[in-house]
């Protein structure tokens, strides 16, 4: 499966954006989807991941209350709706699809990654 992320873009602080996570070249939903950041000089974070049927829904502590993932209608389509959005929150994001199963917050557990996308947000 071949991953794109798009979205990302320059926000005021208490600001939203909505990332998009498009799939190509296999069927989304047999992946769990993950959401990763990456902040110079910095690891890359877990920020929240979905279950293949979405019936499952994970965050970070960080990001708790102010982003949503959630699957598109078309199936091939995962989405990070980020509100209330902090300079802390800036970063380049991720997404990324894994073969396990049950809650996986590590990159390692996800074998295939899309490009990133810039999200700044300004203090």
């Amino acid at each position: 499966v071949q991953l794109q992320a798009c979205g990302g873009g320059l926000v005021q602080a208490g600001g939203s954006l909505r990332l998009s996570c498009t799939a190509s070249g296999d069927t989304f939903n047999t992946y769990i989807v993950g959401w990763f950041r990456q902040a110079p000089g910095k690891e890359r974070d877990f920020v929240a991941s979905i279950s293949r049927a979405a019936s499952y829904t994970y965050y970070a502590d960080s990001v708790k209350g102010r982003f949503t993932i959630s699957r598109g209608s078309a199936k091939n389509t995962v989405y990070l709706q980020m509100n209330s959005l902090k300079s802390e929150d800036t970063a380049v994001y991720y997404c990324a699809g894994s073969t396990y199963y049950g809650r996986r917050d590590y990159a390692r557990d996800y074998a295939y990654w899309g490009q990133g996308t810039q999200v700044t947000v300004s203090s």
